[in-house]
């Protein structure tokens, strides 16, 4: 594992003061301001309803937020629109536990989505799709329809799409919540490979055991706030 480097750039991910409020009264972020860096691997965690899942949706720009400022990459990310909002979300991999796969395309096809929006060669896309499918163990569902497939070899599909374009950011929520042991050891070292080659890396669990023996920075969210903010430098 690599500690990020120093950078005199913008944060990859800048919040400040940003609320979260659902109708009619449920308050699911309060007050957060966090900085997270370029290349910097970040894990969020706090119990189930803490606000988690609708950190990373507020990151991905998926939902907006009642107040505060949000930039990602140096941009206002949810007052940008059409072409320049498309490029950065072909930047940015995201996995939740939802899936939103395409549950009657085969494995492969949902791995290569996010390479052919951005127009990569037939060739480059297939080695792609295979190693990433070799590396989770599961070269065999290469053409299985994805809809078929269990719940946790779904979620490595997921894990594999979100990381196949090498993002400049990586979102996952609850990335081993449906593995075994072995399994999560495979999906924790593509997450390691796809930080190493540069990519911010924002992790959203509860499995003390993906973070538990690292120096990176955890926070911990309790009632949509801030809890604790711990770990190595940040740059």
């Amino acid at each position: 594992m690599k500690d990020h480097k120093a950078s005199a750039e913008s944060p990859m991910v800048e919040m400040i003061k940003v609320s979260k409020r659902y109708p009619p009264d449920i308050n699911a972020l309060s007050n957060i301001s966090l900085s997270i860096g370029r290349g910097e691997m970040f894990f969020i965690i706090g119990r189930s309803g803490a606000g988690k899942t609708t950190l990373l949706k507020l990151i991905s720009s998926m939902e907006p937020p009642t107040n505060g400022l949000i930039e990602v990459s140096g941009h206002q990310i949810h007052k940008i629109k059409g072409g320049k909002l498309a490029r950065l979300r072909q930047k940015i991999g995201v996995a939740y536990q939802d899936f939103k796969l395409l549950t009657d395309r085969t494995a492969a096809e949902n791995i290569a989505i996010s390479m052919e929006v951005s127009y990569k060669k037939p060739q480059i896309i297939q080695n792609r799709v295979r190693s990433l499918l070799d590396q989770l163990d599961l070269s065999d569902k290469h053409d299985s329809i994805t809809g078929e497939l269990s719940r946790g070899e779904q979620q490595r599909i997921t894990l594999a799409r979100a990381v196949a374009n090498s993002p400049t950011m990586v979102l996952v929520d609850e990335p081993t919540g449906n593995l075994d042991a072995d399994t999560t050891d495979r999906v924790v070292k593509l997450l390691n490979n796809s930080h190493k080659a540069g990519a911010t890396v924002v992790i959203a669990t509860h499995d003390l055991t993906i973070y538990r023996n690292n120096s990176y920075r955890i926070m911990e969210l309790k009632g949509g706030a801030i809890h604790s903010l711990s770990g190595g430098p940040r740059v």
